[in-house]
């Protein structure tokens, strides 16, 4: 057994009070892809809170880390003890429309009501690390919603969500690491934090944040007459259906596998500069769809 499934194994048996079974665990663990550049991602996640919260947030952040995430730090230097005004435009941009319930009305007003920001910072993670680190961000985000936070946002995707949507998938992954199913856990982690589709009907829509689990990103184009009307929120919706089977497919067949039987291609990422976030050192899938 290869260090990236006992990885997974360690944490599988680990995220749950009691020993969960893991017969079938060997083979329900992802693949992994193979590194295309030298750059090493990190989860970079803010938190809100609410009027003079910036205290409670460090304070409840040390103890998720210490209980939790071994490995991550709050950024009290980058943090604010005041509202941002940025983080209302933010968090409209970076909602998760693909779940038709991922944030509500209370989301929205608790973000354009908060008082203070706290940002946590992630260790480098490898492919070996992605999933386990992913799935120790996603049981943060649910304990500092639980103790003060009025919401939350991945940076390293641009990706926010509802804190019952967080809950849920942070529910989601817990589940999966009891039944010993780290494919579950890894997709559970890859909908947390990863964004879909964004771009536009010329340049293709995509994925962003798959390297957080290890995953290259996926890139969509359409053949389109240039005369031919804008792509519809329904048509955006089938291309981010199209995106998630494939990651599915990589997860479980492995990168190569699901190139070959999508007919696509793999390349480097050169969306983002090398040291920014979203860029994605497992490269970018390339698959052309005849029609939508």
């Amino acid at each position: 057994m290869n260090s990236m499934r006992r990885g997974v194994l360690a944490f599988l048996g680990g995220l749950v009070i009691g020993k969960p079974s893991l017969s079938t665990a060997s083979s329900r663990l992802p693949a992994y892809a193979a590194l295309r550049s030298s750059y090493t991602p990190r989860h970079v996640l803010c938190f809100l809170g609410g009027e003079h919260g910036l205290p409670a947030l460090v304070e409840n952040a040390r103890a998720a880390i210490q209980k939790l995430a071994d490995g991550f730090t709050a950024d009290e230097d980058g943090s604010r003890k005041e509202p941002d005004d940025r983080m209302e435009r933010s968090f409209s941009v970076c909602w998760d429309r693909v779940d038709p319930e991922s944030y509500q009305d209370t989301d929205e007003k608790a973000v354009a009501g908060h008082g203070s920001v706290l940002y946590v910072l992630g260790p480098s993670m490898t492919a070996e690390t992605s999933v386990t680190t992913s799935a120790k961000a996603l049981q943060l985000v649910q304990y500092m919603l639980d103790h003060g936070a009025i919401a939350a946002k991945g940076e390293s995707a641009g990706v926010a969500h509802g804190a019952r949507r967080w809950k849920e998938l942070a529910e989601q992954a817990r589940s999966a690491s009891a039944a010993g199913d780290g494919m579950a856990l890894a997709r559970s982690c890859r909908l947390a934090f990863a964004r879909r589709p964004i771009g536009d009907d010329i340049d293709g829509m995509a994925s962003v944040g798959f390297h957080l689990v290890g995953l290259p990103d996926v890139l969509v184009t359409t053949v389109r007459p240039d005369d031919q009307r804008p792509s519809t929120s329904a048509e955006q919706l089938k291309i981010a259906a199209l995106i998630d089977a494939i990651a599915d497919e990589m997860a479980r067949d492995g990168v190569e596998a699901a190139l070959a039987d999508r007919r696509a291609a793999l390349s480097n990422d050169t969306r983002y500069e090398e040291d920014e976030y979203k860029f994605n050192p497992f490269g970018v899938v390339r698959i052309q769809m005849k029609e939508l």
